[in-house]
């Protein structure tokens, strides 16, 4: 079996409500955005669900809850007009003659995360860095790795197998600190992901005078599916019959990461119907100024039409008076910087921790941006760029959704990356696209407006020192931002159905063009990450699996070597396409290195050990080791969701995509001060791959 994709890959068809997503596909590799997988595609064999790029971790850490938090909390009545018999209508329309799977049911039987064996990994790990030695550096690097597999790898490893006996994921604290909570780089630019809305491409596309009506819609719809998760009717992922880990659904909703001087903390506040109250209140950003309302009025949620009367009372507020102080910048900077800047704000008003505990508890923030990112099915760039690096004083850095309304009736989204992968902003923006699809983005129910409470202004009380502070950070934001190149293009020649038709696995095919394409442009390998979900694993995320095999180099040496024929082209490439998905296999099945490694490295850090010779061998780094990826890649899956991340290193990519049928929708990002890369470049060449590739396996008839 082969999963697809990166936090997942979800397929069109696998998002039902009760019913669980019966994902057939082919892999699940991994993204900064992916789950649904693609329908029953024999050619493939069964696979599987979803998952992320760059990875993540929690549970544990991060369910504390910061004391004295005010929440809003109601029980749920019904959430829909004539909810009570939608909800035995879905039932009824489930599984005939069982009950219906809840989300986290699965949860207590999931295996434990395993440890690969020491000999296997290093093998693999020698393989891996082959590609970018000379000979000379090759035979040093073999020497070093035999020193350590025979020596104080030996050691580290029995420790980690003894961690592994004590805990079900021994992986999972360490990768949450390690790959997000302990790193001090402004998280907001450099570590969220975000995206834009596939709405433009049916329904709603960009339009005046609609924003707000649009918005009140769409948080309707956002509203069920936290319905869904709070009464655990939305359908648990599987690959075939397999339960993938749904811990990650729990992080969507009621989250936020909270800076630290040295480690940052998730506060996780939401909760199931069985396990209690949840918060139910929102959170509306406007022209610097933060406003909040509960969801809920005597136990429902919110109508659109009510929802629409608290976004046009804080519209109008805000249009009518100056802008507000925009504190919400202080979430962009440093992470140490902002940490000491949210110590002074509690310091000057205890009130100043009410506000932060309120926007922290809320279910997500709903951002009214003001700009108009005219955006296209076939040209997404505008929209991405403004989801990635838009008005800092209107979004919550910190917190796991902010909904974002552009005033043309667009519509983004930007995501901390700590709490969950993407693939669980994809399962859920796919379920928003789905039912705005069927309601033609119209409001089909009442348009009756109850005498609900008005939205409240949230009010810091600041001084001089905080407003130097929020100054200091809208300036770091916005000379990152304007560094970061993006381009988010639809390659509109062929997608899914013309590659599939040669045999070839689609996500295989596109990562090889994206080799073929960097070594074309920079006359070199490139080191490359592509997710790959561990979630079949209690509490598991993502492994790294490496494209740039000896077997790629091979192949794109043979597609640019003018002597080679089409018969060793041919050979040459379905050798890659075979390593590769051996190599995504075994990452999924939890016997990738990369992980096994990190554990590895941190068990010697923990003991106040001599970092190992292995981690400090350059072929470590050049390779990609300690996140020095210069491809850093994810299937965002097979759905009409997309997004993006900033590039892992100052001269490398980040390159997301999302497959379809006809088409294969790309965002490429770069650094633009890095003389060495341009994303419109990389997607250039990419896209004369593609054409080279499916004429290879035409003219081959493989």
């Amino acid at each position: 079996m082969r999963l697809i994709g990166s936090s997942g890959v979800l397929r069109p068809q696998q998002l039902r409500l009760i019913v669980p997503f019966s994902e057939q596909a082919d892999r699940i590799g991994s993204v900064a955005l992916g789950t649904p997988l693609v329908g029953s595609e024999r050619e493939w064999g069964k696979a599987a669900a979803a998952d992320n790029n760059t990875a993540s971790f929690f549970h544990s850490v991060s369910r504390r809850q910061e004391p004295n938090a005010r929440y809003r909390c109601c029980k749920i009545k019904s959430t829909h007009p004539g909810g009570a018999k939608l909800a035995r209508e879905e039932m009824a329309s489930g599984l005939a003659g069982t009950l219906p799977e809840r989300t986290f049911q699965y949860q207590n039987s999931l295996p434990p995360l395993p440890v690969p064996p020491l000999e296997g990994s290093l093998a693999k790990y020698l393989d891996a860095v082959r590609p970018f030695a000379s000979e000379a550096e090759f035979k040093a690097t073999v020497e070093i790795v035999r020193k350590f597999r025979e020596g104080v790898g030996k050691e580290l490893h029995q420790k980690l197998l003894q961690r592994a006996k004590e805990r079900r994921n021994w992986l999972e604290e360490w990768w949450l600190d390690a790959a997000y909570l302990e790193v001090r780089i402004p998280s907001q630019l450099n570590v969220n992901f975000g995206g834009p809305g596939p709405y433009l491409e049916h329904f709603w596309p960009p339009a005046e005078g609609c924003s707000l009506q649009r918005t009140s819609i769409i948080t309707w719809h956002t509203l069920q599916y936290w319905d869904l998760l709070r009464t655990e009717r939305l359908a648990p992922q599987k690959a075939g019959k397999t339960p993938l880990d749904m811990d990650q659904f729990r992080m969507l909703y009621c989250t936020c990461k909270v800076p630290g001087v040295k480690k940052d903390t998730i506060r996780n506040y939401f909760k199931t119907v069985s396990e209690g109250p949840c918060p139910s209140h929102l959170v509306v950003m406007c022209r610097g100024r933060i406003f909040t309302f509960d969801a809920l009025f005597d136990g429902q949620i919110l109508s659109a039409p009510e929802l629409l009367r608290q976004l046009i009372f804080v519209k109008e507020r805000c249009e009518g008076e100056p802008e507000g102080d925009g504190v919400a910048a202080l979430t962009s900077d440093e992470r140490t910087r902002w940490a000491k800047a949210r110590e002074h704000l509690i310091s000057i008003d205890p009130h100043n921790k009410t506000i932060l505990e309120t926007i922290q508890s809320s279910l997500f923030v709903i951002s009214l941006d003001e700009s108009k990112p005219y955006s296209t099915p076939e040209n997404y760039t505008n929209l991405t760029s403004a989801a990635l690096t838009g008005n800092p004083t209107i979004r919550w850095g910190d917190k796991s959704y902010n909904s974002i309304a552009f005033a043309d009736g667009t519509f983004g989204s930007t995501c901390d990356h700590a709490p969950y992968d993407a693939m669980v902003l994809v399962s859920m923006c796919w379920y928003l696209d789905q039912q705005i699809r069927a309601t033609e983005g119209q409001w089909k129910g009442s348009d009756t407006v109850r005498q609900i409470p008005l939205p409240e202004e949230l009010l810091f009380t600041l001084d001089e020192k905080a407003y130097s502070d929020i100054h200091h950070a809208k300036q770091q934001y916005l000379e990152s931002t304007q560094d970061l190149q993006i381009v988010c293009y639809a390659f509109t020649a062929f997608g899914k159905s013309a590659i599939k038709q040669k045999k070839l696995h689609p996500d295989t095919f596109i990562q090889l063009a994206m080799q073929l394409a960097y070594q074309r442009l920079h006359k070199k390998p490139g080191s490359c990450y592509e997710t790959a979900t561990t979630r079949r694993f209690y509490h598991a995320r993502t492994e790294t699996m490496r494209p740039c095999t000896r077997e790629a180099v091979s192949w794109c040496k043979a597609m640019m070597d003018p002597a080679c024929d089409a018969i060793g082209r041919r050979t040459a490439m379905l050798s890659a396409f075979n390593k590769h998905n051996k190599l995504m296999f075994e990452a999924q099945d939890g016997n990738g290195f990369d992980r096994h490694l990190l554990g590895l490295y941190l068990i010697a850090k923990e003991e106040g050990r001599p970092t190992p010779e292995l981690f400090s061998d350059p072929l470590y780094s050049r390779s990609g080791g300690g996140g020095n990826f210069v491809l850093s890649s994810s299937l965002v899956g097979y759905t009409t969701i997309m997004g993006a991340v900033a590039p892992m290193v100052h001269h490398g990519y980040g390159f997301f995509y999302r497959i379809r049928d006809d088409r294969i929708v790309i965002s490429i990002t770069a650094w633009k001060s890095c003389h060495e890369t341009d994303a419109a470049s990389l997607f250039n060449v990419f896209s004369s791959s593609m054409h080279e590739m499916l004429h290879l396996a035409t003219t081959s008839q493989l």
